[in-house]
Formats: structure tokens, C-alpha cells, sequence
């Protein structure tokens, strides 16, 4: 798997399929895009050259450790698209990594052809909800790891979805985030995340995708999103945080359909 360095990172990153680049970021987690996009890359892939960074924080990219920013992660996602791509890339960003690919789009419109915001959020402060979940995740996270892995995936998945795939899958996706100290890096990245300054100047044409029934992330905050970029188009999924795992034909139509090289830019 390739390897760039940006700054103290060494960034590594996946790349799979054919056909114009789609580059996927993930969200919060150590386990990075392996787990966050692992089931959706295939998908993809029969018709997309699909890029997948893992960002510092994660198992697979060291770096020094220090405190995560939007303008950091941003340059670790524009360094991958620059080694790994041939020209502008459709950016997708889920979570997390919604902020991340905003700030890429913002910073480098010369790379980013059309933006797709999943699940995202502009800033944490101004909702006690969001602000106080976080909170809990940073606090768990440093004293009891399993109910910290029970609180992500009680928040990360509708309570039908849940409910559906019975107790022992429930079981078996506690441990997709564990609490190490990456998690919590971007755990607190999300406490302070602040792009409200950026989204003015993103240029691509944008989808925003919620999820309806999102208890990590509510879906005012995409709808929020959506408002505060000009031009953006908008889309609802009913479904929980993790959408491309609940309703997985559903958001790759989607994104194909808003992504298809022959739409016009």
C-alpha cells in the first residue's frame, strides 16, 4: 500500500478499481477507511478508481501525535490526491471526514471536480447535544472502553437496524472503534472542530447526504451544511450515522448518480 509523508505523517492510502477518481475519507476511528469503507469500496470500484487515505489518528498512518486539525487532515488528503490521482477527484467525506474533504474543497478547488458531504457538521460548540456525545465518547473512552464501544455503536446505527441484525451482530460491531489514543485524537478533534469560515469558498458542485434517523450526528446539522454552501444539492437517507451500511444501494446510487463523469460540472 503506498506511503507520502506530510509533514510528521506518514500518510498511507489505498487505491482500487478503474475509472475516474473517487476518493472516499473516513470518520472517527483508529481502524480508519478499512472499516469504515471496507464493504463500500466494491461497490464503487467497477466503474471508479477509488482512493481511500487513512488520516493521522489512525493505526495505519504514524505521525507525531500532536493535536488534530482541519487544515492538517486537509493537507494529508490533498498530498494523497496529488500522488494518487490524475487531476480533479470527486471528494467524499463522511463524518469526521465530512469537515475534512469541506476544508479540501475550500482550500483546493483546483482538485476537488464534485464534493459529497455524508453525515457531517460544520462546528460543535453551539449544540449542547453533539458537544456533551462527544464529551461522553473523550470521557469513556479514558475509563471504560466497552461502554465506550457500546455508546458508538448504540449512537452509529438506527435502533431498527440494530434491532433487525439481532443480538449477536449487534455484539460483534462494539469492537470496530476502540478507544486508543488515535480515536481518541479525533475525538477531540470533533469537540473543537470549527469550518463554519471555509464553507463560503467551496466552488465544486456539493451533495449534502443526512440521515434521517442519525443519534451521533443529528440531520439538522446537514441540513445546516446545505444551507451554508451555495448552490448545494440535498438528499436524506432514512437511516442511522453509519448510512452506507444500513441502506447501502441507496447512498452508492446516490453518490453515482451526483459523481457521474457525464453530468455536467
Amino acid at each position: 500500500m503506498p506511503t507520502i509523508t506530510v509533514g510528521d505523517a506518514h500518510v498511507h492510502y489505498g487505491r482500487t478499481g478503474s475509472g475516474p477518481a473517487l476518493v472516499l475519507v473516513h470518520g472517527t476511528g483508529s481502524a480508519g477507511a478499512a472499516v469504515n469503507w471496507g464493504r463500500t469500496t466494491p461497490a464503487f470500484a467497477g466503474h471508479r478508481t477509488v482512493i481511500t487515505p487513512d488520516l493521522s489518528g489512525t493505526d495505519a498512518t504514524v505521525d507525531g501525535g500532536g493535536p488534530l486539525t482541519a487544515e492538517g487532515l486537509a493537507a494529508q488528503v490533498i498530498a494523497v490526491i496529488e500522488d494518487a490521482a490524475d487531476g480533479p477527484v470527486d471528494l467524499l467525506g463522511f463524518s469526521m471526514g465530512a469537515t475534512v474533504a469541506a476544508t479540501v474543497a475550500a482550500l483546493r478547488p483546483d482538485l476537488v471536480r464534485r464534493l459529497v458531504l455524508a453525515a457531517g457538521w460544520a462546528h460543535t460548540d453551539a449544540d449542547a447535544y453533539l458537544r456533551s456525545l462527544f464529551t461522553l465518547w473523550r470521557d469513556l473512552g479514558g475509563s471504560d472502553p466497552a461502554s465506550f464501544g457500546r455508546a458508538v455503536t448504540m449512537t452509529g446505527f438506527s435502533r431498527g437496524f440494530l434491532n433487525a441484525i439481532g443480538h449477536e451482530q449487534f455484539e460483534a460491531l462494539i469492537p470496530n472503534m476502540p478507544p486508543t489514543e488515535g480515536t481518541l485524537r479525533h475525538v477531540a478533534y470533533d469537540l473543537r472542530v470549527d469550518i463554519r469560515h471555509l464553507l463560503p469558498r467551496i466552488q465544486a458542485p456539493t451533495l449534502v447526504i443526512g440521515a434521517l434517523q442519525d443519534s451521533t450526528v443529528p440531520v439538522e446539522h446537514s441540513r445546516a451544511l446545505h444551507a451554508a454552501i451555495a448552490d448545494s444539492s440535498y438528499a436524506e437517507i432514512d437511516a442511522g450515522h453509519v448510512m452506507f451500511f444500513e441502506q447501502q444501494d441507496t447512498f452508492v446510487k446516490l453518490v453515482s448518480e451526483f459523481t457521474d463523469p457525464r453530468s455536467s460540472c
